[in-house]
């Protein structure tokens, strides 16, 4: 943007004597089962990238949501609203893309009945397969059709652990919002991250993460940021609620935790009396073309790290954020 001037189970036995006594069954323990095979998997990732593309050569958001949901969707639906805010010669052509099955690696955990049901996948891209990338797909509840939820490229490859697998290939999912599977449950590492955002990391981001790229750009985000106007205007950040509070983890084969989260924070652009921020091209699609003093974004944000399982801090390896809401002063609450 630019700104211009005036802008147990129970065992019984039987007693020493004849009298008959009630005895209980134990209740058995619920069987848990692979949420799916690895052919299975890989067929659900080819089926997402097929109706991808078909949804996205024509910004179809019902077509997108048969296959897409949670922080993934709402980020997809933003990329539509922004290139729909551009004038039709500004709109990039769009390229039909797939996953390269053949290097991409799927982690099955197995659930019972009552869970819900999802599974990791990674893949690998580019001359070297040097571009990484976690998913995480997930089984809706009322309609059982598989939708990916989540999709991040990692800043730092080389800090992803080998998930643990069992004897048969399956992994094993954690509760990430527990203290008793992890040492930093998922909403401490959420606070973590909106730190990096809100104050660089100085209150609690530097204390949760170890120094990594993917902390290291956050950081970086908030420093320029807050900088932009100079002396004519203030950039501040501030942690939201998260608007998707679903986490998923896997084992990792050193003992840790392979963490995938969702976070939302806001920034306000603020400028002094006698100064207005005209929006720029991209931000035509939330603000129109009228200036105003102060602006306020919401981004939404898919994050992943590892977690220890006993004290220590963890790796931030990877995020992806997109705004998916933005107003100026006039119709700000």
């Amino acid at each position: 943007m630019a700104i211009t001037l005036a802008t147990s189970a129970c065992t019984t036995g039987h007693s020493a004597n004849s009298t008959a006594k009630a005895t209980r069954s134990a209740t058995p323990s619920p069987t848990a089962a692979p949420a799916l095979t690895k052919q299975e998997a890989l067929a659900q990732i080819a089926r997402y990238s097929e109706i991808n593309n078909e949804a996205n050569k024509h910004h179809n958001r019902a077509f997108l949501d048969t296959i897409e949901g949670g922080p993934l969707y709402a980020m997809s639906v933003s990329d539509y609203k922004e290139d729909e805010g551009l004038p039709k010669a500004d709109r990039e052509k769009y390229k039909p893309w797939s996953y390269d099955l053949d290097a991409t690696d799927v982690y099955i955990p197995r659930f019972t009945a009552d869970e819900r049901r999802w599974f990791a996948a990674v893949t690998r891209s580019g001359k070297k397969k040097q571009n990484v990338r976690v998913m995480i797909a997930a089984e809706q509840a009322t309609t059982k059709q598989w939708e990916m939820v989540a999709a991040i490229d990692l800043d730092d490859p080389k800090k992803l652990p080998k998930i643990a697998l069992d004897a048969h290939g399956y992994a094993t999912a954690l509760d990430a919002a527990s203290s008793k599977n992890v040492a930093t449950p998922v909403n401490v590492l959420r606070t973590a991250v909106g730190d990096n955002f809100t104050t660089g990391g100085n209150t609690t981001g530097k204390k949760v993460f170890a120094a990594s790229n993917a902390s290291a750009r956050q950081v970086k985000t908030h420093d320029k940021t807050v900088r932009k106007f100079g002396s004519h205007g203030i950039t501040t950040f501030s942690a939201a609620s998260p608007q998707f509070t679903d986490s998923y983890a896997l084992k990792t084969a050193d003992g840790q935790a392979l963490v995938v989260f969702s976070h939302t924070h806001s920034q306000r652009d603020t400028v002094f009396s006698g100064y207005q921020i005209i929006p720029g091209k991209d931000d035509r699609a939330w603000l129109g073309t009228t200036n105003s003093p102060s602006f306020t974004y919401r981004f939404t944000c898919s994050d992943t790290a590892v977690v220890p399982t006993t004290p220590g801090k963890s790796t931030l390896i990877g995020y992806t954020c997109r705004r998916t809401d933005a107003h100026g002063m006039a119709t700000s609450s």
